[in-house]
Formats: C-alpha cells, sequence, structure tokens
C-alpha cells in the first residue's frame, strides 16, 4: 500500500485512495462534504506547543521535524491510530493512503514527517513522494 500526503484545498481525486486529514484544527474554508474524508486521525498531529513553537518558519524545521518524531515515538495511542488507518483503507480496498493537510508549505509541514515515519515504521507501506 501506498502512502502520500497532498493539501486538503486541491482538487479531490479517485488516486487519493483513503483520505485521512492529520491537522489537529479543522481547515479553514473547507466543508465536510468538500473534504471527502474517510477520516479524521486529528490525534496523529503534533502537540500545540510543537506546532507553535514551529511556527511554520522553515528554519524551525528541522528542531521541528525531531520533537514531532520524539513525540510519536512515545504516544503507543498514535502508534494504534497509525496501524488502524492502515487497517480501515484495507478494509475499504484502497491501495494509497493520502494524508491530508491545511499548512500553505509542501516541503516543511508536519504531514511529510508523518508520511515518512509510518512508511519506516509500518512494513505495509510505500511513501510516495508527491
Amino acid at each position: 500500500m501506498d502512502i502520500t500526503i497532498k493539501r486538503i484545498y486541491e482538487e479531490v481525486s479517485p488516486d487519493d485512495g483513503y483520505r485521512v486529514l492529520v491537522d489537529r484544527l479543522w481547515p479553514r474554508g473547507v466543508t465536510k462534504d468538500r473534504a471527502h474524508l474517510n477520516e479524521w486521525a486529528k490525534e496523529l498531529a503534533p502537540s500545540t506547543q510543537a506546532r507553535i513553537e514551529f511556527g511554520h518558519n522553515p528554519e524551525h524545521f528541522e528542531a521541528f521535524k525531531h520533537r514531532y518524531r520524539a513525540e510519536l515515538d512515545v504516544n503507543p495511542d498514535a502508534q494504534s491510530l497509525m496501524r488502524s488507518v492502515v487497517a480501515n483503507a484495507k478494509e475499504t480496498g484502497d491501495t494509497r493512503i493520502t494524508l491530508l493537510y491545511a499548512a500553505k508549505d509542501e516541503h516543511c509541514n508536519h504531514a511529510m514527517i508523518l508520511c515518512s515515519y509510518m512508511a519506516e515504521h509500518l512494513p505495509d507501506l510505500t511513501r510516495l513522494v508527491p
């Protein structure tokens, strides 16, 4: 199964497969109908404190990446939820999971970190570079 990321503001595509919003807060201007979500896994988002410290500043991205990955490492609920997302996608017959995020920066965002993390820790996943 493949895993990739996409901004929630982009057009929905059948190629998206199983669509999972991974932001803690609902994205501005997006209705639930327009989102076409299979799941909202807000528990996989970074902590509020990590998000505030990062502030979407590319200069802080490396420190943010290490902090967020450390949060995922010690959070058993996050580990369980990641496995659940994969299982849910398999149940629907989808062969791709698309992690959705609202951040403007397509290269410095938590979804990119989470996508890599999941591909490294869950043997059923292969990361696709968007």
